[in-house]
């Protein structure tokens, strides 16, 4: 019996050896994308500004007007020039080069505009022929409409995330039994996260007396008095203007969190954030202080105002949050106590511009929407454009001059029921 019992065991054990012998290592390749961070030097940064005659349009971004010019932001590359003395014929004149920017103001003669880390400010009494004054260094820790972190000791500034496809390798043991084993190894294209140019990363997740311009809902920079503002994500960054061509950095102010759009009127600062909008009174330049706050959904929110009233558009769907797309306008007559007085529902909204009662909406794929505001609680439709995939726009009483994803606009609208289509300079791809 003894002799049975150990040959059925000595048996079971060689029948178990080899059907582990029978396992057949597998292994299985998934396509995936990482983000890669790209690099740059930072002096070869700060020497690459230079001025150009004009060149096309081609990824457009915030647009400013002063004097008879339009400065479009071609995003993070510089700003085109446009000569707009004759708004039915608007000549492109120059470009400048400018690594990393995204926003610019102008008063009497100089424009500001951001280049990653750095204000620098730009002699433009010849418009087709703009000089650097004046840089101020590292003074944007956190660049105004990027994210991540900037500035490695050994690989310069970061400068933007390129999504490179990526394999996974897993190798596992497969047994023929439908249970398979855990991996026995994973790897990232023999180690590491490799992409398909070699190289190997992942996402970091952690006034007066003077003449300045007006800019779009989308900015983050705007001029009052003897100051230029701008906002990053957390914070009010104040410079002293007062020599425009000697900017100084002036005081920090942190706001919260989010931080997007500012805009002005008269003495007071409008900044729209992904959860709410604050006012500042900045009658006291030098010193702006917190006086109300409205607060909504999360979303992303450019804002306007008049005396009476704010307009903010909630576009979801975006790295804001929230899913609300929407107008509100509320009531700023306390200012120290907004209310809302009514939502209007819209596609995906972006800027938006406000003139005398007539209201204009940048509604993303849906358009160009023009709205007679005279009654908050019931506006009325006067025009719509829907042909178009519309990002901002500055009425500037009888001509309103809008960027879209096509091209730069230009309409007359004396009539807001009738608008009329001056120019069109084209993007070219």
């Amino acid at each position: 019996m003894k002799i049975r019992i150990l040959s059925l065991v000595m048996t079971f054990a060689i029948f178990s050896i080899l059907l582990a012998g029978c396992c057949t290592t597998r292994t299985v390749d998934y396509k995936s994308q990482v983000y890669v961070p790209v690099y740059k030097n930072l002096t070869e940064v700060r020497n690459a500004v230079k001025v150009e005659s004009g060149t096309p349009l081609k990824n457009t971004g915030k647009i400013y007007v002063y004097d008879s010019y339009i400065f479009v932001g071609e995003k993070g590359e510089g700003i085109h020039i446009i000569d707009n003395r004759n708004p039915s014929a608007p000549q492109n004149i120059a470009f400048i080069s400018i690594p990393g920017t995204g926003d610019m103001a102008v008063k009497n003669n100089i424009l500001y505009a951001d280049s990653y880390l750095d204000l620098l400010a730009f002699d433009i009494s010849n418009p087709s022929s703009p000089k650097l004054v004046k840089r101020v260094n590292d003074i944007f820790p956190n660049p105004l409409d990027l994210t991540g972190s900037y500035v490695d000791a050994e690989k310069g500034l970061l400068v933007e995330w390129l999504a490179k496809d990526t394999v996974y390798r897993y190798t596992y043991k497969d047994c023929g039994d439908g249970n398979s084993t855990a991996p026995v190894d994973r790897a990232y294209d023999g180690g590491g996260i490799k992409t398909t140019d070699g190289s190997v990363g992942s996402p970091n997740t952690s006034g007066s007396g003077s003449k300045t311009g007006k800019g779009g809902s989308m900015a983050r920079f705007t001029i009052y008095s003897n100051y230029l503002y701008a906002v990053d994500r957390t914070s009010l960054q104040t410079f002293d203007i007062q020599n425009p061509s000697d900017p100084k950095a002036w005081a920090k102010i942190n706001i919260g969190w989010n931080i997007e759009t500012i805009y002005p009127f008269k003495d007071k600062l409008f900044i729209g954030s992904t959860t709410g909008m604050f006012i500042y009174d900045a009658s006291t330049a030098w010193n702006p202080t917190l006086i109300g706050q409205f607060t909504h959904a999360r979303s992303c929110d450019p804002v306007v105002a008049d005396d009476k009233y704010a307009y903010v558009t909630l576009r979801a769907g975006t790295a804001c949050g929230g899913i609300q797309n929407q107008l509100d306008i509320i009531d700023i007559t306390s200012l120290t106590s907004p209310k809302l007085i009514k939502s209007y529902p819209m596609q995906e909204p972006y800027g938006l511009g406000i003139d005398n009662g007539t209201l204009f909406i940048c509604d993303g794929k849906a358009g160009l929407k023009v709205f007679d505001a005279t009654n908050p609680g019931n506006i009325q439709l006067q025009s719509w454009k829907s042909d178009m995939n519309t990002y901002d726009i500055i009425p500037l009483g009888n001509i309103a001059i809008m960027v879209a994803k096509d091209g730069l606009y230009e309409y007359d609208y004396k009539d807001p029921k009738n608008l009329i289509l001056l120019s069109k300079i084209p993007i070219q791809n």
